[in-house]
């Protein structure tokens, strides 16, 4: 009865694991460039004892542990905006940013210009070129952003945004601000990604398949529940009747 309670508790932090991803999946349904998670659990097998003594041998008992929650790199939306600093990316690369932590990653391409002339994310940090940052005269006109990443003017070409990939892009850490690190290094793009000039990537979450998911998660982490609680309650009155059979 111990083991069925540990198994029904594993499950619970498992499912409880789960609802978390699902909803902030839910949360992030209009966030430029974001990509969900999709979690993945696997059995665990408890050591059984191994002597041979035993008339019965022990039964293996599974659990259920939370193994990951990958990146799910399926393409999102890609919704034109005509607006020259807006990029969205085709295939699996990011581009590259400057932070206080180091460098980071993101596919939001909704990009803006700070007072310095720097192209930057929303957040104000520096969107990174071949070269660096990349710099824009105050005086200069006429932005523009091609499918290989260069950023151009009036005055000529400024620099070329940095497109990496990585060889296991779904397993990049979430960094906040809809940034990402990762603990192996960015490899150039090259063909693995082109950029859509003048258009946003929006997110790949699919809200009803999300909200259906959640629903049948809730119900199956209720069932759970309700069964870890009879047995409880089962135990609860095997130790009571041993007690009265203890004092007769």
């Amino acid at each position: 009865m111990q083991n069925a309670q540990l198994i029904g508790l594993s499950s619970q932090m498992a499912l409880g694991r789960e609802l978390e991803v699902i909803a902030n999946n839910m949360a992030n349904v209009t966030t430029t460039g974001f990509k969900a998670r999709t979690p993945r659990f696997q059995e665990y097998l408890m050591p059984k004892a191994s002597a041979e003594t035993f008339q019965r041998p022990d039964r293996k008992v599974s659990y259920v542990i939370d193994a990951a929650a990958p990146l799910d790199m399926q393409q999102g939306p890609i919704e034109p905006t005509g607006n020259p600093l807006n990029a969205a990316i085709r295939g699996e690369a990011f581009f590259a940013v400057q932070t206080p932590q180091g460098e980071r990653y993101t596919r939001n391409g909704a990009f803006e210009m700070n007072p310095q002339g720097q192209i930057v994310t929303s957040d104000g940090y520096p969107v990174l070129g071949d070269g660096g940052p990349i710099q824009i005269g105050q005086q200069e006109t006429g932005l523009a952003l091609g499918p290989d990443g260069t950023v151009s003017t009036n005055q000529g070409t400024r620099g070329r945004l940095r497109l990496v990939t990585f060889a296991n892009p779904q397993g990049l850490t979430n960094a906040g601000g809809n940034l990402y690190s990762s603990n192996t290094p960015a490899q150039p793009a090259g063909p693995q990604g082109r950029i859509e000039p003048g258009a946003l990537e929006r997110s790949n979450v699919r809200p009803v398949l999300a909200m259906s998911r959640m629903l049948e998660v809730n119900r199956t982490y209720q069932l759970v529940s309700d069964t870890v609680s009879r047995l409880d309650s089962l135990r609860g009155q095997a130790i009571q009747r041993l007690a009265d059979v203890g004092n007769v």
